[in-house]
């Protein structure tokens, strides 16, 4: 540490510190500390205080000043010292005082402003180094730009420090998906909102120190977005998003959905079976769903509504008398008493039944004046989305098509649709059942 009062520096303090745990082998190459260098070193807790007293009533600069004052400030906090400063980065103001360089990382911007650093990686090389940045910067601050940071409205020292704050000016308050990019424009995240901007500003404005916190801002180089006419859509767009770009820091959904399938084949006595297995790219299942007990209910469902085989349904495996005809829902498929071509018939309607989903569209307001959100389920598949004129009553999905963007489904979004639509029932609009097999004919 470094204490500057704009003009020289007043104070240093600069320890090897004990972490109680061995050093990593990358640390180790990085800085050039080794495990034998820190062991006789003091704890933090040693110098907690001495660390406070120096910090406190400061303004903290660092370049990147989020990831060294969360780090601080968590280890002051175990040793029972409350650290609350000011806070400056000098990578955000380098970019605003020093535009057009390459690239604003410590070691190339001082490269490109002949600031030499010793001791690379090592807090005391590169204080001195940020020391010497810091009075380039003062001394080209024409805008005020670091006065201005550090006043009591200022965003500066929350935001990300590669993100240019008119990012998140422009931000709507409005529903809707938005994406963090890295540094070479990748998407690294993808998040939905009520509230764009309240969103966006809630990831970087907590009090969260932890370092997965400060390794997700250190990524995140720009920011983007897509309004949505309402919050289901914005669910469902970023669903999409997510499962298209696979970000780097986004955990939720990034997994196929549909594990499991019921799948029919006829076995060697001319009898259809339903089965129950794991969705393979070289199968065709009738039925998918994440929830192996999701299948089991729905096919004992099928085996009394249409009176099936527990045994012919793999649904009783052990070579005990039948379950089903106890109950009288099997009428002797298993013990060759009932035909095949009987037995098939009801299988036939037992699969029917599985696709017989309805179809009907979701209606709410939409972005701009005149016009309205439609979200459109055929079958009970989600088909795609967009917005349509505010005095278009739809009476005919295919009418629709054109009209919106088709996506991917998965059973996240086919979910979140259905029960939506089942708890906001004066939000949709029903198709009839000779238009639904138009449009199937149709697609």
């Amino acid at each position: 540490m470094h204490v500057f009062d704009g003009e020289k520096v007043t104070e240093k303090f600069e320890s090897l510190i004990n972490p109680g745990q061995p050093i990593p082998r990358y640390i180790q190459a990085m800085t050039g500390i080794t495990d034998q260098m820190v062991s006789r070193a003091p704890r933090f807790e040693a110098v907690a205080e001495q660390v406070y007293n120096i910090l406190e009533g400061k303004v903290f600069v660092a370049h990147n000043v989020n990831f060294d004052y969360s780090f601080v400030k968590s280890h002051l906090a175990e040793s029972g010292f409350q650290l609350n400063t000011k806070k400056l980065c000098t990578v955000r103001m380098s970019r605003k005082i020093l535009p057009g360089y390459p690239s604003y990382s410590l070691g190339r911007i001082c490269h490109s402003l002949g600031i030499e650093i010793t001791d690379r990686h090592r807090a005391g090389g590169d204080t001195a180094a940020t020391v010497k940045l810091l009075q380039i910067l003062l001394k080209n601050d024409t805008e005020q730009h670091i006065i201005k940071s550090l006043g009591r409205n200022s965003k500066e020292s929350v935001l990300p420090p590669n993100v240019p704050k008119e990012h998140f000016e422009r931000l709507p308050y409005t529903p809707g998906v938005y994406f963090f990019h890295n540094e070479k424009g990748k998407i690294v995240y993808v998040g939905k909102a009520t509230n764009i901007r309240y969103r966006v500003n809630s990831h970087f404005s907590n009090n969260s120190d932890s370092r997965q916190k400060q390794n997700f801002m250190q990524h995140v180089h720009a920011i983007s977005f897509q309004e949505c006419g309402s919050e289901l859509m914005a669910c469902i767009l970023e669903s999409t998003e997510i499962k298209k770009r696979w970000p780097i820091f986004n955990k939720s959904q990034k997994r196929w959905e549909d594990v499991y399938g019921i799948f029919v084949f006829e076995d060697q006595n001319g009898y259809q079976r339903l089965a129950i297995d794991k969705n393979r790219k070289s199968l065709h299942p009738v039925y998918s769903f994440h929830y192996l007990v999701d299948g089991h209910a729905l096919i004992r469902h099928l085996m009394k509504q249409f009176e099936l085989c527990p045994k012919l349904c793999f649904m009783q495996k052990d070579p005990g008398p039948c379950e089903g005809m106890k109950e009288e829902h099997c009428h002797g498929a298993c013990e060759h008493k009932e035909s095949p071509e009987r037995y098939n018939a009801r299988v036939a309607k037992a699969v029917e039944s599985l696709k017989a989903q309805p179809s009907f569209a979701i209606l709410e307001k939409g972005i701009r004046p005149g016009e309205r959100s439609c979200i459109l389920v055929l079958e009970g598949a989600f088909y795609g989305m967009g917005y349509i004129h505010d005095e278009h009553q739809p009476e005919d999905p295919e009418t629709l098509k054109d009209q919106l963007t088709q996506y991917r489904e998965n059973s996240f979004i086919r979910n979140l649709v259905l029960g939506y639509a089942a708890r906001f029932p004066d939000k949709v609009i029903h198709f009839n059942k000779t238009r639904e097999k138009r449009v199937s004919r149709t697609s």
